[in-house]
């Protein structure tokens, strides 16, 4: 069984996701992948977190997905806690992706299960959870519960808690009312990271937080010390100003650029040296101009 306060521990405070690179060819770019995990660990990221949205794990194969996860495993080479992930994998997909990450040395799998045409029930995604929970432990995503409600995610939640002690985390997409009242509900027994910008973690910190998902962790992490450091002293002001002052305007520039705001965070990716700007197709990838625009308004708002 897993130490759950070791789970704590390495999801409190700003948490690297890391960003499947690839090669102009669209092919994986392992050398990127390395370069960013050192970088996520020197800047002080205690989990390498694989995630199926950042991870581009929707647009790469299961070979493709087995193989990231192995690299970032062997790279880590235990300098921090390793999570993987799946996507929409049925139960036994799951328990035999579980039982491979959990020989190659993954610490949890953060499970986001298949629930087309709204399939699922609470009570399934349960059983679910802890029958994969038997061979890793689990960490829950609530993306999956974004499109059937609150009352749907909760219930869920509460029903997981009761099944399985090797449910050990919870990944909060859904942010807002829901997210205050997830933490309530499940900090005691589970570690909570909300799923990317500060805004999202402050809202929910005082009601059970560890920690989030920080973008500027993996090309500037002294604004992530930053803001975890008011965090720390009960500063909450000058928390909000940082978001004020850095996550709001950096998320309404890269949120603009052609390609979404993925395209942009690589984009800044490669202006940082860590790694190429490149995504797989049809993913849009950042041309010369994109990337111009993206150093000017980098520069503007005094992160570049």
């Amino acid at each position: 069984m897993i130490d759950h306060s070791w789970v704590r521990h390495s999801l409190t405070g700003p948490v690297s996701s890391l960003r499947t690179p690839f090669r102009p060819d669209g092919n994986i770019d392992v050398d990127g992948l390395r370069q960013q995990i050192d970088f996520n660990v020197e800047a002080g990221s205690r989990t390498m977190l694989l995630t199926a949205g950042d991870s581009h794990y929707i647009a790469l194969s299961d070979e493709d997905i087995a193989y990231v996860t192995q690299v970032t495993v062997e790279h880590t080479d235990g300098r921090a806690m390793v999570v993987a992930a799946e996507r929409y994998f049925s139960t036994s997909r799951a328990i035999d992706f579980a039982d491979h990450c959990k020989g190659i040395g993954v610490d949890i799998l953060m499970l986001m299960p298949p629930d087309w045409a709204g399939s699922c029930t609470p009570e399934t995604l349960t059983e679910h959870y802890a029958a994969v929970a038997e061979h890793i432990p689990v960490m829950v995503v609530t993306n999956v519960f974004s499109p059937r409600g609150e009352a749907f995610g909760l219930r869920t939640c509460e029903l997981a808690l009761q099944t399985s002690d090797n449910i050990v985390a919870i990944k909060d997409d859904m942010c807002g009312p829901f997210a205050r009242k997830m933490g309530i509900l499940v900090h005691d027994k589970w570690a909570v990271i909300a799923g990317g910008q500060k805004q999202n973690h402050l809202n929910a910190h005082p009601y059970g937080c560890d920690g989030y998902l920080s973008t500027f962790i993996t090309f500037k992490p002294e604004i992530a010390h930053r803001y975890w450091a008011a965090i720390e002293s009960d500063d909450l002001s000058q928390a909000s100003h940082i978001v004020r002052d850095f996550d709001l305007p950096f998320f309404e520039l890269i949120m603009g650029m052609p390609g979404g705001f993925d395209a942009g965070i690589h984009g800044v990716l490669e202006l940082f040296g860590i790694c190429q700007r490149w995504r797989r197709p049809p993913y849009y990838s950042l041309n010369d101009g994109d990337m111009d625009r993206l150093a000017s308004g980098l520069q503007d708002l005094g992160i570049l």
